[in-house]
């Protein structure tokens, strides 16, 4: 099939290179000549583990293009994906503005012929419907029966659930395809363009592939904030919060995935959507209670974390920071608690220095000169009086103890990720702080 997708960041990218992989003709459209360009190089713009391999594979099959022109695609493609951001606006709601804004731009695109048009994009419920209404404002030469000659389209919803650091393999080998869509005929050839992808099928009406995305994420996010809840009363109660867990774990109907306390939940996705569904379910008058108590349960774990350090450390000290990614594998920093974190001690007085893998550039454009950054991770402990883990990236779980304890001033950390076992980092002689252990 011919395909266009509309946007090339983590959802728009990668699912263009797994279809292109598959044997299709994909073109991507952007709107930035600078990063169009890097990806016709076979830069990624991203970093995200066996991006850039895929991406320069089907680049030298010629199965991949990337341009700026919605004629040179739209007209030919079979089908179409919108697959640009939905960000949080001020007021917590999804910013729809580049959805709509693309939806006209292809509506004068499209040529005499069928093709369905497809959000992927993570989108209110309802959106489809304006979706619909703004292609048929903006088409100019629309099919007026089964027999006149002219454009034809159907719109269909198709969730992402990719992961940030495994999003490559989770758009190859996902848990489920979901399928939303009204006319058969949208949804066979869907499912014809789906075959090589493995996961389980669900097709559904459109209203409930919209919902589907915010009920995982929420479900998610959910669980995060119950552990940092239990974190919370096992600090206060004198009980381990990683036992209790594992228990609860343990249970089948629960499992233990995202049942991890920290300091809260970030990215693209968690907070946007979760924020997005208080606004979707005081809209339509559903209790959105639960959903705000997720959110401020997020907020409290990381304040929760400031205040160990300050109850520790006078404002005047300088603390490493180890990990600025929302989570490993990725140099996302989108609602990261980092900043959150970075911002506040910042604002109180402390000096920091950073060390991240691959972040360091990220929070660079956000931070500027305010906190001191370092290519090695044990160079950003020199002349430190504590480390603060805030990422659980692996070289920081493998971390040398010897090196950690000879460059810092003190042997304090304050762990936000629960990476270390406390037993074995207090016998090396650290003062050891996590969360609700």
């Amino acid at each position: 099939m011919t395909l266009t997708i509309i946007g090339h960041g983590y959802v728009g990218l990668v699912t263009a290179c797994v279809f292109a992989d598959f044997g299709n003709k994909v073109f991507v459209l952007g709107h930035t000549q600078e990063k169009i360009d890097r990806l016709k190089s076979g830069d990624p713009i991203i970093y995200e583990p066996g991006l850039e391999e895929v991406l320069k594979r089907n680049l030298n099959a010629g199965r991949i293009k990337f341009t700026l022109d919605y004629n040179e695609c739209i007209p030919y493609s079979d089908v179409i994906f919108i697959a640009v951001g939905t960000p949080m606006s001020n007021s917590g709601k999804a910013d729809l503005s580049a959805v709509y804004d693309v939806t006209k731009k292809i509506a004068k695109s499209l040529k005499n012929g069928y093709t369905v048009i497809c959000c992927k994009s993570t989108v209110p419920v309802g959106t489809n419907k304006k979706i619909e209404e703004l292609l048929n404002s903006n088409i100019k030469n629309k099919q007026i029966d089964s027999d006149s000659i002219g454009v034809e389209f159907d719109i269909a919803s198709c969730p992402e659930f990719l992961r940030e650091g495994s999003a490559v393999n989770d758009t190859f080998s996902p848990d489920r395809v979901v399928i939303g869509v009204v006319a058969e005929k949208a949804k066979n050839l869907l499912l014809d363009l789906h075959q090589p992808v493995k996961g389980e099928r669900i097709i559904t009406n459109i209203a409930s592939a919209e919902l589907i995305k915010y009920a995982s994420n929420a479900m998610l996010a959910t669980k995060i904030s119950f552990a940092n809840l239990f974190a919370d009363l096992a600090e206060k109660s004198g009980a381990d919060v990683e036992s209790i867990l594992t228990a609860v774990g343990l249970d089948k109907r629960i499992g233990r995935s995202f049942l991890y306390p920290g300091i809260g939940f970030g990215g693209s996705c968690l907070p946007k959507d979760v924020n997005a569904l208080i606004h979707i379910s005081d809209e339509l008058k559903v209790d959105s209670s639960l959903f705000k108590s997720v959110t401020k349960i997020n907020e409290n774990s990381r304040i929760r974390f400031i205040k160990k350090i300050e109850k520790i450390l006078s404002p005047k000290s300088k603390i490493c920071l180890w990990g600025l990614s929302f989570k490993p594998n990725t140099d996302d920093l989108r609602e990261a608690a980092s900043i959150y974190i970075i911002r506040d001690l910042l604002n109180k007085g402390f000096k920091l220095n950073a060390f991240d893998p691959v972040a360091n550039y990220g929070i660079k454009k956000i931070f500027n000169e305010k906190l001191n950054l370092f290519d090695d991770q044990y160079e950003a402990l020199k002349d430190c009086d504590a480390l603060c883990i805030l990422t659980e990236w692996n070289q920081f779980i493998e971390a040398d103890f010897n090196k950690i304890k000879q460059n810092l001033k003190k042997p304090i950390i304050f762990d936000g990720r629960n990476i270390f076992n406390p037993e074995k980092i207090k016998q090396l002689g650290f003062k050891y702080y996590s969360v609700g252990r």
